[in-house]
């Protein structure tokens, strides 16, 4: 037995049974990149992010993200002509470097550097779909038993058990076998796209149907009102509240029942009049409360149609590319599924590209698109940057125009909101079945404990790391809900909501203002990881082909470059932002550089005293006999 080699048992030996064709592959990848779940999602962080004016940006900084991924993506199948095999970038840089004359030295090093940055992605990227969903199903809960737990407040109880409940449910689903994830894959793209198209018609034909000066809706105490609703002074120890100007604090004016009051003229509701003026779209408003006469300009919504894809600023489109690579990663998740190709070679290339362009230049463009267009004097991006589910704030409010009542509108939302939540369980089930094959292939090669290289006896799944990685987007879930108002001031908890479900993990507003923003943290976490992925795997391709006789200057040196660069300048751009551009905060991207470092520095002692203990030698001392790469 040769140095490195795994005496494995006779489990280990087993193989996947290979099941997928393109489109099996495709709906697979497609399956985490979710565009319906992550309009829902993101869109929020989007607004808040970079505020005042970064939101302005939005749709042209996914269209940045999307070139970057593209390069990367192009890499990806490259790579995958090449390799085709289960461990997706773990499995190309040992190939890659096993296969060159001179660097042959460093393939334990590349594979072992490459599989864990992975982990920092696909561990923490699941964790962090388990506790969005969490948060998604707060706020639902809102809609149905408005009484017992709050709108404006998720129940900290309610969304700890849900991650663990979830995140296990999701990995019983992996843990049956791939088809049976293909088909719910299947049936769940089908059901967002169908709902994405639905949502977008109606949100455009708001926005065409009510021009300038016409009577529109707007969002009151949740309730969709199309009046303008009279305004009563903020009473505080039975006198009116000043603000910092001395001016009297007002506040929209509620009947007993918690509806808008109208302000009426002549007997009659004023009605609530849109405007798209410049001036209206983008006004000048207070830095902060604290600096009433220090004016900045404060976005609101798009005057014009063309306005939405505009770039607006390049700080507001780098900003905007940094958070929307959440939204776009997922493509090169089918590369990890080699074994269970018919014909890997030539479905998995073709399945990379075919998932991101579906998804990114069709389904994000048309969404997002609408969405922006939507925005208006009654909808904000203020609005939305506050707002627990901005989509569906929008939602209700096109719906109500559309079907003519409250009623109506709040069930269009319910029903979009239940795409999303099965978006979200293809997401989830998607990417934890990644993670799980790449710590599978780390296993099987002993750079992780060996048990993790074993396949089922009958499900011939990846058990033992699909019930680790369980366990851990259950904590991570739980870390992202913990303060996902961070960084925003919401009201106080009304004394009604005083119950079990609320009886812990409630702060005071004052202090979620200073807190940082932990969906942000686990975020920029699970975004730092997939940049140190990409980057290296550009610079994989770029070592694979630089000796190949199929090297081509475009694909294999150029797109891998401008790949490698665009990624890393994104990853720099957050860790410089916070200083140089007005709304970023330097609490979140910081943490989760501290993070990323912790993580890196224990890999590393954690691969010398693996080295060690198993008397494995950390460079290659001699070329493997390895199979040949395919032309």
């Amino acid at each position: 037995m040769t140095p490195g080699s795994s005496a494995a048992p006779p489990e280990a030996s087993r193989t996947s049974r290979p099941t997928l064709g393109l489109t099996g592959l495709t709906i697979n990848a497609m399956a985490l990149i979710a565009p319906g779940a992550f309009l829902w999602l993101t869109f929020q962080m989007q607004s808040l992010y970079g505020a005042p004016m970064a939101g302005s940006a939005m749709w042209f900084g996914i269209l940045a993200a999307l070139l970057l991924c593209f390069a990367t993506a192009i890499s990806y199948a490259e790579l995958s002509k090449l390799y085709p095999g289960a461990g997706s970038s773990y499995f190309f840089a040992e190939q890659a470097f096993l296969n060159r004359t001179k660097a042959y030295r460093f393939a334990r090093i590349a594979k072992f550097i490459t599989g864990w940055a992975s982990h920092l992605y696909y561990w923490v990227y699941p964790g962090c779909m388990v506790g969005v969903t969490a948060i998604l199903s707060g706020y639902l809960l809102n809609q149905f038993f408005p009484n017992t737990f709050s709108g404006t407040y998720n129940s900290p109880l309610f969304m700890i058990l849900f991650c663990v409940v979830f995140a296990f449910g999701t990995a019983y689903v992996a843990f049956r076998g791939v088809s049976g994830t293909t088909g719910v894959n299947f049936a769940i793209n089908v059901i967002q796209i169908t709902a994405l198209l639905v949502f977008s018609v109606m949100a455009i034909s708001y926005r065409v149907q009510h021009p300038e000066g016409s009577k529109g809706w707007h969002l009151v105490n949740g309730v969709p009102v199309d009046y303008v609703v009279a305004q009563e002074p903020v009473l505080e120890n039975g006198k009116p509240k000043l603000d910092a100007a001395g001016a009297p604090v007002l506040q929209n004016k509620l009947d007993a029942d918690g509806t808008p009051v109208a302000e009426l003229k002549d007997g009659k509701p004023v009605p609530f009049t849109l405007s798209y003026a410049a001036d209206a779209a983008t006004v000048m408003e207070p830095v902060d409360a604290d600096h009433p006469k220090d004016l900045t300009p404060h976005f609101k919504f798009h005057p014009t149609a063309g306005s939405v894809p505009a770039p607006h600023g390049f700080s507001y489109i780098i900003i905007q590319a940094c958070i929307a690579i959440l939204i776009l990663v997922g493509f090169e998740s089918v590369t990890s599924m080699g074994e269970e190709a018919r014909n890997a070679k030539r479905d998995i290339p073709r399945a990379v590209l075919l998932s991101l362009g579906i998804q990114g230049l069709f389904c994000y463009a048309i969404e997002y698109f609408a969405a922006g267009y939507f925005l208006n004097q009654g909808y904000t991006l203020a609005d939305a940057a506050g707002s627990g589910a901005p989509l569906g704030d929008m939602m209700v409010l096109v719906g109500t125009w559309l079907f003519g009542s409250y009623t109506a509108g709040r069930a269009f939302m319910l029903v979009q909101a239940a795409t999303v939540f099965l978006a979200l369980i293809g997401t989830t089930l998607s990417c934890l079945s990644t993670g799980a094959r790449v710590t599978y292939a780390m296993g099987r090669d002993e750079e992780v404990p060996s048990h993790f290289g074993l396949l089922h006896g009958k499900r011939l799944t990846p058990h033992r790391a699909i019930w680790t990685l369980a366990a851990i987007s259950a904590v991570i879930g739980i870390v992202t809900v913990s303060c996902y108002l961070g960084g925003t001031t919401p009201a106080p908890l009304e004394a009604k909501y005083q119950n079990i479900w609320y009886a812990f993990g409630i702060f005071k507003p004052e202090l979620y203002a200073k807190l940082p923003n932990s969906l942000v943290v686990v975020t920029l976490v699970s975004n730092f990881g997939t940049f140190l992925l990409y980057m290296l795997t550009c610079i994989i391709a770029m070592v694979a082909f630089k000796e190949h006789h199929a090297f081509n200057g475009f694909k294999h040196m150029f797109v891998p470059m401008f790949g490698l660069v665009a990624n890393l300048l994104c990853m720099l751009f957050y860790l410089v932002g916070p200083f140089t551009v007005s709304g970023m905060s330097v609490k979140e991207p910081y943490i989760a550089l501290a993070v990323c470092g912790a993580w890196a520095i224990y890999g590393g002692l954690y691969f010398l005293r693996a080295s060690k203990k198993n008397s494995k030698p950390v460079f290659v001392e001699r070329a493997a006999e390895r199979p040949a790469a395919s032309a």
